[in-house]
């Protein structure tokens, strides 16, 4: 009987983690056209396509605190990611049809929104399924479908692009088509998923979302502070797809090096979370932070479309560096009784320093060049750099 139990957790891991494998089949299939099609085929400029993206990031961050709250309160995992994916599902498929400057702002932050509701109740699912002696090894399971799903992506939208090559409602039927993988997502959860079982939710419910009162460490605030310099110049990454085409990316190209852009963050995000326990967090931020920095610079100077690969893959090592490294990190200055609330105010203001920072790398773009957002972008970097390692004494148990 035990042994039927756990073969079952096994098996509900497995199906949660496919959810994330098709999501990111459907996320890597639409992003790498979206802004092309925003700009070329709807004629927006920069300016708003910053204002939406960072709206569409900021509702994803902001949601995910949301969504978390509700997922406890009312322990209904599967409808609260059912609803994170019709979402989406509607909001990128819809973009073919509705045209206009609002409804693609709301499109864009019905998207968002959705990427941000079903992530912590996915959270909960693989935190209730899992044995507690293989907790991380299930979080890991889930995490290599994610990041499988955003390879495969790309590919299958190369395959799609060749298919629709000489159509003139090629953007169109991609655009549906992104819908596909999140309906086999819809699927498979209701079909597949269990809810995980009330007493594991309960067990897990600290590390998950807790928020008490009480006062954060003045660590927190440096650090956050610092890390509102970075993301000011850290705008959505479809400048980067944009600038790669204004550099003679054909359209082709950019999923095929999107994909390997994925590739290198999945192969070296365990890497350098290791060399994070055995080096310290802040010098393994401030190698990701250098990479940025000197991504960026390079999209600035770039006058042709070889360096775009190699830039690519530099941009990688900066993602393997950034997230998982940075919530680690405030993991060890923050008491795990503040941790639920810490994250919250985390999010939070990532999601509105990301709307300022699209805001202004599309102001930079239409009005002083497509070069500037990347110089101030790699400037930005640098000066927070500069912080950190000024500030490295206040973090020196991490």
């Amino acid at each position: 009987m035990e042994q039927e139990i756990k073969k079952e957790k096994s098996k509900n891991i497995f199906y949660v983690g496919l959810l994330s494998f098709f999501g990111g089949i459907g996320l890597d299939i639409f992003s790498p056209i979206l802004p092309i099609y925003l700009t070329s085929v709807l004629g927006f400029d920069k300016t708003f396509i910053g204002l939406v993206e960072g709206l569409a990031a900021a509702s994803t961050n902001i949601s995910k605190i949301v969504a978390g709250y509700f997922s406890d309160k009312f322990k209904k995992q599967k409808l609260i990611i059912f609803i994170g994916y019709f979402l989406s599902m509607i909001g990128r498929p819809l973009l073919a049809f509705f045209v206009s400057a609002p409804a693609v702002m709301g499109l864009r932050l019905a998207d968002g929104t959705g990427r941000g509701v079903k992530d912590p109740a996915k959270d909960v699912l693989i935190a209730g399924s899992a044995l507690k002696e293989s907790r991380g090894k299930s979080f890991g399971i889930a995490r290599m479908l994610d990041t499988l799903g955003s390879v495969a992506g790309p590919l299958i939208l190369v395959a799609l692009l060749e298919i629709f090559k000489n159509s003139n409602r090629l953007y169109h039927y991609v655009l549906i088509f992104s819908a596909v993988p999140l309906l086999i997502s819809l699927v498979i959860l209701v079909w597949k998923v269990r809810e995980a079982e009330p007493q594991l939710i309960t067990d897990n419910q600290e590390l998950i979302t807790k928020i008490e009162t009480g006062k954060l460490p003045k660590e927190f605030f440096i650090f956050l502070g610092i890390i509102i310099l970075f993301t000011i110049g850290n705008s959505s990454d479809v400048f980067l797809i944009l600038r790669a085409k204004n550099l003679g990316f054909s359209l082709i190209q950019i999923p095929i090096v999107i994909a390997l852009f994925n590739f290198v963050y999945a192969i070296l995000a365990v890497p350098f979370g290791a060399l994070s326990d055995k080096i310290g967090r802040i010098p393994t931020i401030i190698i990701g932070w250098v990479s940025y920095s000197l991504v960026y610079a390079g999209f600035g100077l770039a006058t042709g479309t070889l360096i775009v690969w190699p830039l690519y893959i530099l941009y990688g090592v900066y993602y393997a560096t950034s997230e998982g490294v940075i919530k680690a990190f405030l993991t060890d200055i923050v008491g795990a009784s503040h941790r639920g609330r810490a994250f919250g105010i985390y999010g939070t203001t990532i999601g509105l320093s990301t709307l300022a920072a699209s805001f202004i790398a599309g102001y930079l773009w239409d009005n002083f060049g497509a070069n500037a957002p990347f110089y101030f972008g790699s400037i930005m970097a640098l000066v927070a750099v500069m912080f950190l390692v000024l500030f490295s004494r206040k973090f020196v148990k991490v």
